[in-house]
């Protein structure tokens, strides 16, 4: 099993966390930069599940749990 990639497809359509999807750009710029992540290697290729899980960070599962949600109504 291939490891899921958090893309940037995923943050621009998590539902639930405002009265549009999505979450902000520049909040998760800040949230990248706080946990030494590279937001502009993030936005090019997506950054593995794991890593986004080790910050312990709630909206970081959030958003890791929309992108296995999202991959498995792909049928991946």
């Amino acid at each position: 099993m291939a490891e899921l990639i958090v893309t940037l497809a995923h943050l621009r359509s998590i539902p639930g966390f405002g009265p549009a999807p999505g979450f902000c750009r520049r909040g998760a710029r800040e949230f990248f930069l706080q946990h030494g992540l590279d937001f502009s290697e993030f936005v090019r290729r997506g950054i593995p599940a794991a890593q986004l899980s080790a910050t312990g960070d709630g909206m970081a599962l959030a958003l890791v749990a929309w992108a296995r949600e999202c991959e498995a109504a792909d049928g991946r």
